[in-house]
């Protein structure tokens, strides 16, 4: 296979990244794959290990230069490594992460132009599974990783042909094709940078490719903070996931959606604006993001009426429109809504145009 670059983002990441960088050197079909780290956050002494063990596992790594003032941002942090990496292929990876037996290998025979392909993720049991990844328990934290076990597991599936399509970390694409795209959208500072960039290749017409004989053990958002059990950490991961959610529907118009598998499903963006009669602050801050001042498609409402069903009608207002919109005015619950155009905008949201 060809050589490819690993790009890790770290925020105070040492814990994982002890396990996760040897497993990549131990387990991946090419010794000399590049591995990138770019740490964003250094409160656990991650760049005193890099700078002890860099020429061991002949890796770079790069610091946030407004370290310990201002984050980059898990998107961000990407792209820095991306745009370092000197490979045509890069691969996204997790710092909670470990690399299953030529799971890198694997990935690449499905790899092509216009194609993103994902490995299998093997997880403890602690998220419902909606048909995507594997449960398996290989331990819950990278102290108690049962390595042997798990790789008695990929050597077992090694020769598995199930394909399915979707996409999640870990990634596979074309350093050219990812950079023509624009990158990650800043906007989504910490979550959901994924989510968007999934949306643009979909629009873009990539493939998405998951071969489950590309196994990567994963515990389950420890790095990110998503993991509950990790109360600090992850009270700033809501937070994050929060901001970053109200910044996807200022874009989208709509919630994060895809099949059970990951694929990415997209409404069309229409250009929206919201009329309240008897308003409260409450009421506007709440529906500010599904609103972009546009005036294609205009929705009255009248603030003392307003139900959580009139809410539910207007998240799902893409959709509904998409499946039987017509040019004219008509009620849905509370709502009055008054179609003056269909016109769709979301194709001009495929590249990331970042601001100098």
């Amino acid at each position: 296979m060809d050589k490819i670059t690993f790009c890790i983002p770290s925020k105070s990441n040492l814990r994982y990244l002890k396990t996760c960088i040897p497993s990549i050197r131990k387990n991946a079909s090419r010794d000399d794959h590049d591995i990138i780290i770019f740490v964003d956050s250094d409160e656990d002494g991650t760049v005193e290990w890099l700078e002890e063990i860099k020429d061991e596992f002949n890796l770079q790594y790069y610091v946030n230069p407004k370290l310990g003032k201002e984050l980059y941002g898990i998107g961000m942090a990407y792209d820095f490594c991306i745009e370092k990496s000197t490979t045509d292929i890069f691969m996204i990876f997790h710092a909670d992460m470990m690399l299953g037996k030529d799971a890198d290998l694997k990935a690449f025979q499905h790899l092509k132009p216009k194609t993103v392909v994902c490995s299998t993720r093997v997880e403890p049991p602690i998220h419902p599974n909606g048909g995507e990844k594997i449960l398996l328990d290989f331990g819950m934290w990278p102290e108690e990783f049962k390595k042997d076990e798990f790789n008695k597991y990929v050597e077992e599936h090694l020769e598995d042909t199930k394909i399915t399509e979707g996409i999640f970390a870990p990634w596979m694409m074309y350093k050219d094709e990812f950079l023509a795209l624009g990158g990650h959208d800043p906007k989504m500072h910490s979550c959901r940078e994924d989510s968007d960039v999934f949306n643009r290749m979909l629009l873009d017409d990539f493939t998405f490719i998951q071969p489950w004989n590309s196994l990567v053990y994963h515990l389950t958002g420890r790095g990110a903070g998503s993991f509950d059990g990790d109360k600090e950490r992850h009270e700033q991961w809501k937070k994050d996931m929060n901001a970053s959610t109200l910044e996807f529907i200022r874009k989208w118009g709509q919630n994060v959606n895809h099949t059970p598998l990951m694929k990415p499903i997209v409404h069309p963006v229409y250009k929206k604006s919201i009329i309240i009669n008897n308003s409260n602050p409450n009421l506007e801050a709440a529906l500010e993001p599904w609103f972009n001042g546009g005036k294609d498609i205009i929705v009255e409402i009248d603030g003392s009426t307003f139900t959580q069903q009139d809410f539910g009608y207007i998240q799902q207002l893409s959709e509904i429109i998409q499946d039987s919109g017509e040019v004219g005015t008509f009620d849905l619950g509370n709502l009055k809504i008054t179609i003056n155009l269909l016109n769709t905008y979301e194709k001009d949201l495929i590249i990331c145009h970042k601001k100098k």
